[in-house]
């Protein structure tokens, strides 16, 4: 059975410190991250390591050094390995990485040597690799967006918590719920500052409705521009246009304004719904006689196409 003093290459009597600095170079040169192709270092690694949590143990060292257990911290005499693991050590070295068991204490070994502490104790894993710093926490907005903004697309301009304000660029296809990223707009972190997170809104208008990519508008029209056409003035979401109102057009007729709609996430637009409502005149005399006087007032049936 291996002396530990001898596989670290320190004298019997050696200190804490000695002991500590030995294995600290030979951990150094035969770390496994250094040995891939080399299954004897990492053999010789084990070994090392082992020795170091024994002499590193006040109690151990001293029982050792009487003679009461083995290099292995077996009791002197028997031939057998106690505990689940090959080295005995508690210390199991793998691939990139160590898992530090309940014997030794190798945090101020590693610390500087191996790449310094990943966050909540562990390792780096390989030399001069440090574990990335947290980024610092994001910060959530919601933003309400006019409706004829939303659909125009028109740059929102937003305030953020450290004062400072920011013109948002809406997207294309934009719906109620949507998310923008402002990356970096976050608070400050260690590993540099989080993100912002807007939710937009879309908010609802008085008189337009969305359907889909289209704009809905009922458009009330008087009983003269119903019979004899007329040129109205309709609002859009982006400016008020002149319509045509054909001659002899009835409550619900739908006239189509290209393009006044959401802008679609494959780059087309949609377009307005113009739904014509015509508006009567209250208790108005001279209409009720006129109709009472129509010829034409018997004629026809609007209701024929419920009748089949």
């Amino acid at each position: 059975m291996a002396d530990p003093y001898q596989l670290l290459g320190v004298a019997r009597g050696a200190s804490d410190t000695d002991i500590k600095k030995a294995y600290r170079k030979l951990a150094k040169e035969l770390h496994p991250d250094r040995n891939k192709d080399n299954p004897k270092a990492s053999e010789r690694f084990s070994r090392v390591t082992n020795a170091y949590n024994l002499l590193s143990d006040k109690d151990k060292r001293a029982r050792f050094d009487r003679g009461e257990i083995d290099g292995d911290g077996n009791p002197a005499g028997f031939g057998f390995r106690q505990g689940p693991t090959p080295n005995n050590s508690g210390f199991n070295p793998g691939p990139g990485g160590f898992d530090a068991g309940d014997s030794a204490d190798f945090t101020d070994i590693f610390e500087g040597l191996f790449g310094g502490r990943k966050a909540g104790g562990g390792f780096s894993g390989g030399f001069g690799r440090r574990a990335p710093q947290p980024k610092g926490a994001n910060r959530a907005y919601r933003l309400a967006v006019p409706f004829a903004d939303a659909a125009s697309l028109t740059p929102q301009r937003i305030t953020l918590a450290d004062g400072k304000t920011i013109d948002l660029k809406l997207p294309p296809g934009l719906e109620s719920g949507a998310q923008m990223r402002l990356a970096g707009k976050g608070d400050p972190g260690p590993g540099g500052p989080g993100d912002a997170i807007v939710t937009l809104d879309i908010a609802p208008h008085r008189f337009f409705a969305r359907d889909g990519d289209d704009v809905r508008l009922d458009l009330p029209i008087s009983l003269a521009e119903a019979v004899l056409g007329a040129s109205v003035r309709v609002p859009t979401v982006s400016g008020a246009v002149m319509l045509t109102v054909p001659p002899g057009s009835t409550s619900g007729k739908v006239l189509r304004l290209k393009a006044r709609g959401f802008h679609g996430k494959a780059g087309s637009r949609g377009d307005q719904l113009v739904t014509l409502m015509v508006d009567l005149p209250a208790a108005d005399d001279a209409l009720v006689e006129f109709v009472k006087g129509w010829p034409g007032r018997e004629h026809g049936n609007p209701r024929g196409k419920f009748e089949n």
